[in-house]
């Protein structure tokens, strides 16, 4: 592996695609975590590799994203398709040919000393790809749990993974226990700061401060059974003002506007101060995202998981629900008798919440940027706590 000269700043590149809000968020946070450990002693490039250098259809990866993931049997059937030791390594042996091309020619483009991958499909193809003294190579796995074959290569120096299961699936995959490790999943810093008094941030956002708020939210892309989900706990009649956001999804933001509440009702498109929201609030209804699950984690959350991506994210609901976090609330009277539930009775709530607290990994943004400065010799790598 190739070491930077000692004269100039390393560069290392980020390898995401918009598949997802998750991967580019993911990186974002890692390169945030970068600039406040280490501002000024680095360069860094994202490219999202579909988009940039994948051939044809595959270069359309991100924008039929959407589309795709509202068909949740053809999501399962590709998802599992390509899964497993074996069927993997079939997979990837019959694109090689297909995407030889782009990755010789990312590579050609884009000199660094590191790469640090987000995507799980990336690589196998470039590890392949990269000549014999390559720059090292970080995997940071954005699975929770469901963790695709295509995120563990051998290959990889070092392989972050956010949770137990995680790890023990990739030993099952071949890897040297020795370089994976559990941090949690990256988020952005804004998340991991220590809650604010919650009375003054439901002031500033205008939010009652005499009933329990319930944040609902689905993705970027506002997806899942949103709406059927706010108007079931608006006909319950539940003593709970809602929080809903609706995302990028401006046909259902206005359709959800347009509804008649019983109780105070707050809904939003796209938000950039979500960590507000949810340090504010009391429970969170949620689409299984692990970023979404993570965030919540670090928020003290009780979360009631009422949608998932088939294959992918089913794993996250055994996670959250086996350890006492949340529940999986597939059907809006799910959600509706499970917020009945906790709202008489507090006691459990509370037992929930303390759950969640314990399962957040606010140190992980930071800890995989120490890693990633260590790797290119810039720090002892004694320095970096990998039991966080």
């Amino acid at each position: 592996m190739t070491q930077p000269k000692a004269d100039k700043k390393p560069n290392i590149i980020f390898l995401f695609s918009d598949t997802g809000g998750g991967h580019r968020s993911a990186a974002e946070a890692i390169i945030e975590a970068l600039d406040l450990e280490f501002p000024g002693q680095y360069t860094s490039e994202m490219v999202d590799f579909y988009l940039e250098y994948a051939p044809f259809p595959f270069d359309q990866a991100a924008a039929t994203y959407a589309p795709m993931a509202q068909i949740p049997d053809i999501w399962e059937f590709g998802y599992k398709l390509s899964d497993g030791k074996h069927r993997s390594k079939f997979v990837q042996k019959l694109l090689w040919p297909y995407v030889r091309r782009g990755v010789t020619r990312l590579v050609k483009e884009h000199p660094c000393d590191l790469f640090i991958s987000v995507h799980s499909v990336v690589n196998i193809p470039l590890l392949r790809g990269l000549p014999a003294n390559r720059p090292p190579y970080m995997t940071v796995v954005t699975d929770m749990v469901s963790t695709h074959a295509f995120w563990y290569n051998k290959k990889s120096d070092i392989v972050f993974v956010p949770t137990d299961e995680a790890l023990q699936r990739g030993i099952s995959f071949g890897l040297d226990p020795a370089k994976i490790h559990v941090v949690g999943l990256p988020v952005a810093d804004r998340f991991c700061h220590p809650v604010m008094d919650r009375a003054k941030l439901r002031e500033k956002l205008g939010w009652p401060l005499d009933m329990p708020i319930v944040l609902l939210v689905s993705g970027g892309e506002g997806m899942g059974p949103l709406e059927e989900t706010v108007r079931a706990i608006s006909d319950a009649d539940l003593p709970t003002a809602l929080v809903v956001i609706a995302g990028r999804n401006q046909a259902l933001k206005e359709r959800l506007e347009a509804l008649q509440y019983r109780h105070p009702t707050f809904v939003y498109g796209f938000v950039t101060n979500m960590p507000e929201f949810m340090q504010a609030a009391d429970v969170i209804v949620t689409k299984a995202g692990p970023g979404t699950i993570s965030e919540a984690f670090i928020a003290g959350l009780p979360i009631i998981l009422y949608s998932r991506m088939p294959g992918q994210e089913e794993g996250n609901v055994d996670y959250v629900v086996n350890r006492g976090a949340g529940v999986w609330a597939p059907a809006p009277k799910n959600v509706v008798t499970t917020l009945r539930r906790w709202l008489n009775d507090p006691k459990e709530r509370s037992e929930v919440v303390e759950i969640s607290k314990s399962l957040a990994k606010p140190e992980a943004s930071r800890v995989i940027a120490r890693y990633a400065m260590a790797m290119l010799g810039k720090i002892p790598f004694e320095d970096v706590p990998l039991n966080v």
